[in-house]
């Protein structure tokens, strides 16, 4: 049976839709036997009535300096699940200007909402959650958007390519990956996310035979929205163990593993 040694997908009540904090998280990581966890709350117009307003990031913007490196015995990194919301792999608060301090101050050289909340960050996670956008899109510019969207600064994980459902070719995307030294997600919510059922574990399944011939990386989460099920991938382990997976191509497998594999990426680390 596959050891998975971190969880690189998980959310705080930051995200509204979620239940445990930061220190509630840590601490079932550390009494699960973990060695890493990434906390990487929603960075998305889901969140706020205001979404533009930086104020409401300052969460996202500040836990990589704020947090402890290790706690609990846990390494743990400071991310973020980043909405994709353009056929063109654009990312949530790329095109929202950043002008001022949260005290009002003027920059001297504005940024992006986008780059301002992510900057300080280990990585980010990009994901499509409303799909509206893909009304009429076909499958190889969904591809492609999958693609532009993990080509973006700060971006190392394509998160529930398999649950999202959308007609995309996994194996461009595996190869796409593999090139830029980046990972495609297969999480534990996909099995258990309302109306996901068989079809997502079709997919996901799919997803990792495909990652597997190509040599692609992936990184098993959970995607927990409360503590008690952070570290806790039964069934992804159990499709890890039925196409047979390379443990080698498994991220996450442990601290040491997930940590090499972002410095591969050339990620920069604040």
């Amino acid at each position: 049976m596959y050891e998975i040694k971190c969880d690189t997908h998980t959310h705080t009540l930051y995200s509204r839709h979620a239940f445990s904090t930061i220190a509630e998280n840590v601490k079932e990581a550390a009494d699960t036997g973990l060695e890493l966890l990434a906390s990487t709350d929603h960075f998305s117009a889901m969140l706020w009535p205001d979404p533009a307003n930086a104020k409401n990031y300052q969460y996202l913007a500040n836990a990589r300096s704020t947090w402890p490196r290790s706690w609990m015995g846990v390494t743990l990194l400071a991310g973020c699940e980043v909405d994709i919301v353009g056929l063109h792999g654009e990312l949530f608060g790329e095109d929202i200007p950043n002008v001022a301090s949260i005290v009002g101050d003027p920059y001297k050289h504005p940024t992006t909402l986008y780059e301002h909340t992510t900057r300080s960050m280990d990585y980010v996670i990009a994901s499509v959650h409303g799909k509206s956008f893909l009304d009429h899109a076909s499958s190889a510019a969904m591809t492609e958007m999958y693609i532009q969207a993990l080509s973006k600064p700060k971006v190392f994980i394509l998160g529930h390519v398999g649950r999202t459902g959308l007609d995309v070719d996994y194996r461009a995307l595996a190869e796409a990956a593999k090139t830029m030294h980046k990972c495609l997600e297969v999480n534990e919510h996909s099995f258990s996310f309302p109306g996901s059922g068989s079809a997502s574990t079709k997919r996901c399944r799919k997803l990792l035979e495909t990652c597997a011939e190509v040599g692609c990386k992936v990184s098993i989460a959970t995607d927990a929205h409360i503590a008690p099920l952070i570290g806790k991938f039964e069934e992804t382990k159990k499709l890890l163990a039925e196409v047979h997976f390379p443990e080698e191509l498994i991220a996450s497998r442990d601290a040491e593993s997930f940590l090499s594999a972002l410095k591969e990426s050339g990620i920069e680390e604040a």
